[in-house]
């Protein structure tokens, strides 16, 4: 499963690059190659200052061996070894007018003594994080995010698009990062859920990324915006980063397990405004942003 599943995001990472790079049409993507001194490594691709992309990274990363003390006491196991791959993805349009966008797909293993899986599972999702709210692209990244669910069970879309809203949640600030998507994690085996089911339905959602971003950044990415607009989506950008730092459990096991600091990091958006006690004009574009993110919606 290890082999089959690093092998995929290997070429949905090329797949996804490509796409991306044509659509920005200027910059290209800088890759980067890199080994963990404990076992594996990666294959990171940043683009920076484009058209388009303002910032964005499509990494993919495998890495293997001793599980870490922290990371044992997190998993309620003791000594075992590990096996870790995923592909992570965030892209950072320039214009306000484009959301920002997040992906992740990944699968664990772990290992007793003898070299035997003891566990194994996938996790993953996509979220749209916008500054304007477009009520359509809202609808068109959802219903694209249920579509992919509804042909491997029904009930996948309501229980990982909850998940979603739970999750990226900024708890100190009281509102959600964005506007959700899919997540999930800890996808084992069932009765009901074979191993390669899962992958199967995993690869579903890597699989209709880019049909749920590319007709948004698309339509949004040359619509004429104004300075004010540009420093609204600094300001949010800001609690984009207070997520990623504070509450972000794919940073925090990157950093427990001496992951590799520049991909972990390459979330993080370039230019970003902390205002204090900023609140957006009463009946603006940018507090109805607020009220959704809020008062998370049913956009589907």
């Amino acid at each position: 499963m290890k082999d089959l599943f690093f092998k995929y995001i290997h070429e949905l990472q090329d797949t996804i690059t490509s796409k991306l790079e044509m659509i920005d049409g200027t910059a290209t993507f800088k890759e980067d190659i890199w080994k963990r001194p404990e076992g594996g490594g990666g294959r990171t691709r940043v683009i920076e200052n484009g058209a388009v992309f303002e910032k964005g990274g499509v990494n993919i990363s495998g890495v293997h061996g001793k599980l870490p003390a922290s990371m044992q006491s997190y998993f309620k196991v003791g000594e075992v070894d590990f096996f870790a791959c995923g592909l992570s993805l965030v892209l950072h349009p320039k214009n306000p007018m484009a959301p920002t966008v997040h992906a992740n797909w990944r699968y664990f293993e772990m290992y007793n003594d003898q070299g035997d899986i003891i566990d194994q599972w996938f996790g993953g999702g996509q979220d749209l994080t916008p500054y304007y709210l477009f009520e359509d692209d809202a609808i068109h990244f959802h219903q694209t995010c249920k579509t992919a669910c509804d042909k491997h069970n029904p009930e996948f879309y309501p229980t990982y698009k909850n998940r979603c809203d739970d999750y990226f949640y900024n708890s100190h600030r009281h509102e959600a990062r964005g506007i959700g998507g899919l997540f999930f994690d800890y996808c084992k085996a069932t009765e009901l859920m074979t191993m390669e089911q899962w992958f199967a339905f995993v690869t579903e959602v890597g699989d209709s990324f880019l049909e749920a971003y590319v007709p948004i950044i698309e339509k949004r990415m040359h619509l004429p915006y104004t300075s004010q607009q540009r420093n609204w989506q600094e300001i949010r950008r800001g609690r984009y980063v207070e997520f990623n730092l504070v509450h972000d459990k794919g940073t925090l096991f990157g950093l427990k397990t001496n992951g590799r600091i520049e991909s972990i990091l390459m979330s993080l958006p370039p230019h970003v405004q902390w205002v204090y006690d900023h609140h957006p004009e009463p009946n603006s574009r940018e507090e109805q942003l607020m009220r959704v993110l809020k008062t998370p919606k049913n956009w589907v």
